[in-house]
């Protein structure tokens, strides 16, 4: 089976405002979401002087039923906590926004940039504007692991937005998500530390799942997550370095869609984004609609690389990073960051 989608860009949505300081080293990675009248938000990240980031709101304008701009209405989540902000850095980063229909919520995982790096975070809402933090994402201990998740730096959380089955064969909410194993950004010498079974060191995706009877019972109990399964790890050269998850999973005919993001180049250690010398493209997998662990099909080239001036100059440069897909008048737009800068729209296609 091949991935029959692809990707068309579409133009610029958003650009750092001019003289505003909350957006003077970018806007980026967007989250999304409609309100309950309908309307199409952006929630980008705002990155700060001294990056620090928050999690804006941003109505979308429409030109013929393109997206093509926004209109700001301020900041919905920043670094306010403790566990969000260290003695040197600070931020929520990197908003996704699934809307889960069976909780009539919206669900955003974000990464809490905090005093033992990132960290994945969870608050929901219900109209985009108001979030509850229900906190920092805690893994079950998982026996055949021989580890704890909970140790290492994750990122690229993003929730399906309805139930699967479990390996338990339990309805449940499922979690993608990317851990990194190499601990000696924490302390010095430390190094990598595999989890059972695991024999590539590389950032792959993962999938985690809560029991739809837990969070029936109390929605708080989003954060714990168990069953850890291994999904994907890095195949083709354009995601040599490292793959991660970007938007909510789509429902499609062959099972989940997944637009995720492969890596190239060179990433010192670290989490500064500026020493990298990578180039980001977009990539995407087919997961079996039964069983979200097993991939059915994966883009062996991929979809969206840098090519603009947009993508190819700012922050990061040669990144095209997808975190949102969204229906717009019929047509499916996948919505993504810009060399760590600024947010372009590409039109996503079913090919025939």
């Amino acid at each position: 089976m091949t991935v029959p989608y692809a990707l068309t860009r579409v133009g610029v949505m958003m650009t750092p405002e001019p003289g505003n300081e909350l957006e003077a080293e970018g806007v980026l990675n967007p989250a999304t979401g409609h309100t309950p009248d309908g309307q199409l938000y952006l929630l980008p990240r705002l990155v700060a002087t001294g990056n620090v980031s928050r999690v804006g709101l941003a109505a979308v304008e429409l030109k013929d039923g393109v997206p093509v701009g926004v209109r700001r209405e301020g900041v919905v989540l920043a670094p306010d906590e403790g566990w969000e902000r260290g003695l040197n850095n600070a931020g929520v980063e990197d908003p996704r926004v699934t809307w889960i229909p069976s909780l009539n919520t919206h669900v955003m995982t974000y990464v809490a940039y905090g005093p033992l790096g990132p960290k994945p975070a969870l608050a929901v809402s219900h109209d985009l504007r108001n979030w509850e933090r229900l906190g920092p994402l805690h893994f079950e201990y998982q026996a055949a692991l021989d580890t704890d998740l909970n140790l290492f730096p994750n990122k690229d959380t993003v929730f399906f937005p309805e139930p699967v089955t479990d390996p338990d064969g339990e309805p449940s909410y499922a979690m993608l998500h990317r851990p990194m194993w190499d601990l000696g950004w924490f302390r010095e010498g430390e190094g990598v530390h595999l989890p059972a079974g695991v024999t590539d060191d590389r950032p792959g995706i993962w999938v985690s799942f809560v029991p739809v009877a837990d969070v029936e019972r109390d929605v708080r109990n989003l954060v714990h997550l168990r069953n850890h399964r291994l999904v994907a790890m890095s195949e083709y050269p354009f995601e040599e370095l490292k793959i991660g998850a970007g938007p909510a999973p789509l429902r499609v005919p062959e099972g989940w869609l997944v637009i995720h993001h492969g890596v190239t180049g060179e990433q010192p250690q670290g989490f500064d984004p500026t020493t990298q010398k990578v180039s980001y493209a977009a990539g995407a997998l087919l997961l079996d609609a039964s069983d979200v662990t097993r991939v059915l099909a994966r883009s062996t080239e991929p979809l969206l690389v840098p090519e603009t001036e947009e993508e190819r100059v700012g922050t990061v440069g040669n990144v095209v990073f997808p975190t949102a897909i969204e229906v717009v008048e019929g047509v499916r737009y996948v919505f993504y960051g810009m060399a760590d800068a600024a947010i372009g729209v590409a039109r996503l296609d079913r090919l025939t």
